[in-house]
């Protein structure tokens, strides 16, 4: 490895995309000594009979573009054909006592698992481990249970649909719903929030439809580093002339201006897009009061008898409107610009631009998933599309942009603690036994369970749930808790080293490699963020003869936890066709035909009611759903209180560090930093490259600190900051999330500065 280089804060003042992405494509197809292979699987990815990215759930486009992948889609693929190897030298060399030393991206860069792990708690290290004893021993924990609910079975994104269908059938053969997975950190939200007002927890949106909007909104997400293929249709949106309204706490470089890398005369004249029309710099947390003023400019404007209301969508489709037009017309704006920290003057710029649209597509991420009234706000959301009736209509809609490649599939197909009865019913019938009746535990739930010695047993199919998870130290030490623990992935993280009495590391093929079985080469599906269903075809050898596809793992756990099973799991093992006829038998109206649908080259796309003006709802309508007040998030009443927003880096997806840099924002070599307001920094006597420590506002005993933060003069709110997550995932108490979905509210995490005791390098400013 090379010596730890100086940290560096450099403003970035290119567009982003064009010659940037292209160069940071060919240094990662370098850095992990792949060019020649990585480039051949970016000519697949995402094409028909290729195999889907491992990024991000952006939908594929029609296919007119040879290309289809993204800078942040080739540092995936890189990563993932990296020629580095894990092999049981590695971990004959390292104890995970000096593991757990290394840094998340030290982890990551030292290549691909290679066989089955098991710990030795004698040497403190990782031994090689017979797949056979691996499934027995997986096996012999979950039977010597008191009760399934002591297991935990947490569900990476990435999961296909085959591989989380039979998940969920198999724990729940065993006997429970314990079914803890990612969408439960960020956009559970959505999934428990929109229900109750359109009838369905998922978006409305579909790529089409960008064609055909008048306006789009772009709401608490960064579209250029966390989905960057959609930035395609913004740029082409904005040639059209159609407004863009961005509205965040940071301003994202992507949504200023942008350089499409595949526009041959933009790239070769180094031109560029400018993206919003309007930058909305809303403080953490005033989104709300936001769309609280929205809404009552159009019920000002009704009031007037000025067309600003869809009465006839509104009469035939919605029921609940005048609860929630007294409620929006009490807010004062006095309140509305405190909480929000904008003008009324561009509160009703906005609106102005939202009432001239008939089409309207509203974008959002985990900036308003993520806070402790998200469920609640996002309904505030559909209420404000519900106004001007837009649903059901070519340019309109709700687009949560979902991060994970197959987090909305894995909930679709039944990953889901909560689960539905008649979708229990259906199971039953189709299974022959009964399955589990009461809910289960999501993400907070479990840890919970493990903290109170009732969990027992952890399974993780894929993701880095230890580093994912909010209130660090005291996850870890509820992990260590566990009697057993099984990591299934491609790459070693952290999650491996936060470990059980006993521990397995479960080694699997990935996501561009060639599934091969007794019955042939197998494929798998996935769902996008747009309701896409598409086949996905490794198309290289696996890094070794013994990984596993995660399938075939998901079978062997279930055989050898339940002997007497009548699922014909060694069917399922080698010939996914059968398991899709299960999906289509227990998801007939969304599902069915599966087998036949999926032959189509380009997938098919699922059913959403809303799309139709079918609301599946209790009330048959839409429903306009009342939520008092402005506020999102807990108040603190201590003036030095500062709200902190975990973010991610350009060189980073989810918990997988693909470098220390973050490139849009101009930090080089490091990741502990602090994106401050200079007057916040002048308040409290900070100069750029001041080194802080910061403790969270908590109501227990525990304190929570983290140290050694670089400060950096960056354009936020007052009273706002940034850093980025993981790192400072130690200062999100449990306690603090969204009360209908159980998220934790990582994107207003109430903070004060300390002083430090970290003799931590200061970072060169320049520029």
């Amino acid at each position: 490895m090379s010596k730890e280089k100086k940290s560096e804060f450099k403003p970035y003042h290119h567009p982003a995309g064009g010659w940037g992405a292209a160069s940071a494509t060919a240094k990662v197809l370098i850095e992990q000594s792949v060019l020649v292979k990585g480039s051949r699987g970016l000519l697949s990815m995402n094409q028909p009979g290729g195999f889907k990215c491992p990024s991000c759930a952006f939908p594929d486009a029609d296919h007119r573009k040879k290309l289809e992948f993204c800078e942040n889609g080739a540092k995936a693929l890189a990563h993932e054909v990296t020629k580095g190897r894990v092999t049981h030298d590695f971990f004959e060399k390292y104890t995970v006592t000096e593991l757990m030393e290394k840094s998340d991206y030290w982890l990551e860069m030292q290549g691909r698992l290679t066989e089955p792990m098991r710990y030795d708690a004698k040497t403190d290290k990782y031994v090689p481990v017979a797949w056979d004893d691996a499934f027995k021993l997986i096996g012999d924990h979950l039977q010597a249970l008191d009760s399934p609910h002591q297991a935990e079975f947490y569900t990476s994104g990435r999961t296909a649909n085959e591989t989380a269908f039979l998940y969920s059938i198999f724990v729940r053969e065993f006997g429970t719903n314990n079914f803890p997975d990612c969408s439960n950190m960020c956009h559970e939200p959505t999934s428990r929030g929109l229900p109750p007002s359109i009838g369905i927890g998922k978006g409305t949106v579909v790529l089409a439809d960008f064609e055909h909007a008048e306006a789009i909104f772009v709401i608490g997400q960064n579209t250029g580093t966390n989905s960057p293929r959609m930035m395609t249709y913004l740029v082409e949106a904005r040639k059209r002339g159609v407004p863009i309204v961005l509205i965040n706490p940071m301003p994202e470089r992507a949504l200023i201006r942008f350089t499409e890398p595949q526009d041959v005369l933009q790239m070769a004249t180094f031109g560029s897009t400018p993206i919003s029309s309007e930058f909305v710099h809303v403080r953490i947390g005033g989104d709300l009061a936001i769309f609280k003023g929205m809404m009552k400019v159009l019920f000002e404007a009704d009031e007037r008898g000025e067309p600003a209301l869809d009465h006839d969508f509104i009469a035939q489709h919605t029921l609940g409107l005048e609860a929630v037009r007294e409620e929006a017309m009490s807010c004062s704006w006095a309140d509305i610009t405190r909480i929000s920290g904008i003008s009324e003057e561009q509160i009703r710029r906005i609106a102005a631009i939202y009432r001239k649209s008939n089409a309207t597509i509203i974008c959002f991420g985990m900036g308003l998933t993520q806070h402790q009234q998200g469920a609640h706000m996002l309904q505030q959301l559909a209420n404000l599309l519900l106004l001007r009736g837009n649903f059901g209509k070519p340019g309109a809609g709700i687009a949560p942009i979902r991060g994970h490649s197959n987090v909305q599939g894995d909930r679709t197909v039944g990953i889901d603690e909560k689960p539905p009865q008649d979708y229990l019913d259906r199971v039953r019938d189709a299974f022959g036994f009964e399955p589990p009746r009461e809910n289960g535990h999501h993400v907070l739930e479990s840890l919970e369970a493990m903290e109170a010695g009732t969990a027992k047993v952890f399974i993780g199919l894929g993701g880095n749930f230890a580093r994912a998870v909010p209130d660090t130290e005291r996850s870890y030490n509820a992990m260590c808790n566990l009697n057993l623990t099984v990591g299934i992935a491609t790459k070693l993280n952290r999650g491996h080293l936060v470990h059980g009495k006993d521990a397995l590391i479960l080694p699997v093929v990935a996501r561009s490699e060639i599934i091969h079985t007794e019955a042939g080469e197998q494929f798998v599906t996935i769902e996008d963020a747009m309701s896409n269903v598409t086949a996905s075809r490794g198309v290289f050898e696996p890094v070794t003869p013994h990984v596993l596809p995660e399938t075939e793992i998901v079978c062997r756990m279930a055989m050898a936890t339940l002997p007497k099973s009548k699922t014909a799991w060694d069917r399922y093992m080698v010939d996914y066709n059968p398991i899709r006829d299960k999906i289509a038998e227990v998801y007939p109206h969304i599902y069915s035909d599966f087998s036949e649908k999926i032959k189509n080259p380009h997938g098919f796309h699922l059913d959403i009611p809303p799309r139709r003006r079918v609301w599946m709802t209790p009330t048959g309508k839409a429903n306009f759903l009342l939520m008092p007040g402005l506020e999102v998030d807990d108040a603190i009443a201590d003036p030095a209180m500062l709200r902190l927003a975990t973010i991610r880096s350009h060189d980073q997806y989810n918990t997988t560090i693909y470098s220390n840099n973050d490139r849009y924002r101009g930090v080089y070599n490091n990741r502990l930093v602090i994106f401050m307001n200079k007057e916040d920094m002048q308040d409290r006597g900070l100069e750029n490259g001041a080194v802080i420590g910061l403790e969270t506002y908590s109501s227990d005993d525990f304190r929570r600190y983290v140290d050694g933060l670089t400060v950096i003069d960056y354009p936020m709110p007052r009273g706002a900051i940034a850093g980025y997550y993981p790192e400072l995932n130690p200062l999100l108490p449990l306690g603090v999330f969204d009360e209908v979905s159980g998220t934790p509210a990582a994107k207003s995490i109430p903070v004060k500065v300390v002083p430090s005791v970290a003799s931590a390098a200061q970072i060169k400013i320049t520029g």
